[in-house]
């Protein structure tokens, strides 16, 4: 068949088959990794790659849910829309997890999976799911294909819809016959969509408002959250702050969007939090919340949640504003347009003493953080909490701030988000608002993708690394050098953390009385591990680690005892922290 590029213009206009218009449309967009798992829907897709394997490369993963989550860290990492392509089916549902994964997150994704041909949808076919009504509820949009000559329209809006406004995941499904199918090919270099406008700019009259509130304000605090992240407004929103001396928390989201090394920063604020935060959210008289949705993780009992405050809300999202709590003043917009505005305004302010002004407040909260700092006790045994303060000492003096940290969920989530300390946006990448565990090491191989110079480590669970644990084989074959550092209590340590102090140390089916041995898995997948028992030995097995360019996996046998302090139980205040 020949023609000519419809770019170049003139010449016979160029069909193409749905699976060349798929790749072209990648091209056009940026797009140089999808991670995937073939299939038989989506041969065509896979044989079309072939040709263009210097421009995108493929990551063949080990399990679909895997591919997923290896496009989440890549997109979470680098700020890029993460693509992934998978079969149809079981290939499908398999992505689920990681698609909610992401749409409670906000990650920008594009899925990619094969259909049964559109003949055959609805039959019962061989390897055929609607997962269009599966994922409908999980995705911020998706689309089923039923022309070739749609796909190039498509795929530029689920690209647009992916990265725009508040970001999340979008699904195209392809039916085997449509990708098979010839059409003419044009991309359009510009996207409008009438039904969708995502507010950017604050409103003024509200910024006014909310900049006198500040302003006026003995007691105020920021909270910020991941949308401060995903809109780049970290710069903004540390400027802000160092200017009217507020002090910062943060949620496990929002880490790394304020200097955690900042004399403002509290930590992170919720059921796991430090005292300072939530003792400050509590407290205070002016609450800004930035990029954040007031989740049930961070309110706790929504009644006692900062009952003496007035509350600004900056959110991109409008159906996010007042739905758990409700606010003040809310400013529908972009996090870092409207902290820009809000700095503008300030300027234009008589200029103000404000370290002067919070001195009482900023004192009271010094108080708090020496009344119950984040601490634990030593011992014989590995505390978990000394290997992670070990990797961020070691990890810093070898790579300065150019590291990634994902984790994986429940007390090694935790105790990341309390004992390591982020100065940068990006640099942690964990699951937060579905808390899917099995999440950290995939993610990790996408990170390492996108930033084959950083140093990537997933601070894992035993629990969690085994759900994606055959992922071992994607780094080994990618020379990949993520590193793993498994806290190996032989159980599942929040669960088990639960039973021991709401179910009488009732301690139902949390125990691994099977485990593997991690070291020997490692190196059947051909990767390297490492193992420490006592803590003289995890320093030794950091720098081991550091030092290999190659996938780590590194056992830490830590004591099975240890809980995550503080602690909010389900359903009380904040200031209902159990300390110890």
């Amino acid at each position: 068949m020949l023609n000519t590029d419809p770019r170049a213009g003139g010449g016979k206009i160029l069909k193409k088959t749905g699976a060349e218009i798929f790749i072209e449309c990648l091209k056009m967009e940026g797009v140089d990794t999808i991670f995937g798992f073939p299939g038989g829907a989506v041969l065509s897709l896979y044989d079309s790659l072939l040709k263009y394997t210097e421009e995108i490369r493929h990551i063949l993963v080990r399990h679909e849910q895997g591919a997923v989550h290896a496009a989440d860290g890549y997109a979470r990492s680098s700020g890029k829309v993460g693509v992934c392509l998978v079969t149809s089916g079981p290939g499908a549902t398999n992505a689920v997890t990681g698609i909610a994964t992401a749409y409670m997150d906000s990650v920008p994704l594009l899925v990619f999976t094969g259909q049964v041909p559109t003949m055959l949808i609805g039959n019962d076919a061989f390897q055929e799911a609607d997962i269009v009504g599966i994922t409908r509820p999980c995705t911020k949009h998706n689309y089923l294909v039923k022309d070739v000559k749609d796909l190039a329209l498509v795929i530029k809006q689920a690209f647009h819809l992916a990265r725009t406004g508040r970001p999340g995941p979008i699904l195209v499904d392809l039916p085997k016959d449509v990708v098979a199918d010839t059409a003419e090919f044009s991309y359009p270099s510009k996207i409008k969509m009438r039904s969708y406008n995502p507010t950017y700019q604050g409103h003024p009259g509200q910024i006014k408002r909310a900049v006198k509130l500040i302003a006026k304000a003995k007691k105020p605090l920021i909270y910020a959250g991941g949308g401060v992240i995903l809109s780049n407004a970290s710069k903004e929103l540390t400027a802000l702050a160092q200017k009217l001396a507020i002090p910062v928390t943060n949620t496990l989201m929002g880490l790394g969007s304020f200097p955690g090394t900042s004399p403002l920063f509290l930590g992170m604020l919720g059921m796991h939090g430090t005292f300072q935060a939530n003792m400050a959210v509590t407290h205070c008289d002016a609450l800004i919340a930035v990029g954040a949705r007031f989740d049930d993780r961070v309110t706790g009992k929504v009644e006692k949640f900062s009952p003496h405050s007035q509350k600004i809300h900056i959110d991109i999202d409008p159906t996010s504003i007042s739905k758990n709590v409700q606010v003040d003043i809310p400013i529908v917009g972009d996090a870092k347009s409207v902290l820009k505005s809000m700095l503008k305004v300030i300027e234009e302010e008589p200029a103000q003493d404000w370290p002067r002004m919070r001195a009482e407040w900023l004192k009271q909260i010094t108080e708090w953080a020496q009344t119950s700092p984040l601490n634990y006790k030593s011992g014989s045994s590995i505390k978990p909490q000394f290997v992670i303060k070990k990797i961020n000492e070691i990890t810093r003096e070898i790579n300065g701030d150019e590291f990634i940290i994902t984790t994986e969920v429940g007390q090694n989530q935790m105790w990341t988000a309390q004992f390591f300390t982020f100065t940068r946006p990006r640099t942690l990448i964990t699951s937060g608002g579905l808390g899917t565990m099995g999440y950290g090491f995939p993610a990790a191989i996408g990170a390492q993708v996108a930033h084959p110079g950083k140093t990537v480590i997933d601070i894992a669970g035993d629990g969690s690394f085994q759900m994606n644990i055959q992922e071992l084989a994607t780094a080994v074959q990618y020379k990949l050098p993520v590193k793993v550092a498994v806290l190996n209590n032989h159980c599942l340590g929040m669960v088990r953390q639960w039973q021991q102090l709401f179910c009488d140390q009732r301690y139902s089916h949390t125990i691994f009385e099977v485990m593997p041995d991690f070291v020997k898995l490692a190196e059947a997948y051909g990767a390297v591990g490492l193992r420490a028992t006592r803590p003289g030995e995890v320093e030794p097995v950091i720098r081991e680690a550091l030092s290999i360019r190659r996938p780590v996996v590194m056992d830490f046998v830590v004591d099975r005892d240890e809980c995550v302090y503080p602690m909010v139980p389900a359903g009380a205040a904040l200031t209902e922290m159990l300390l110890v």
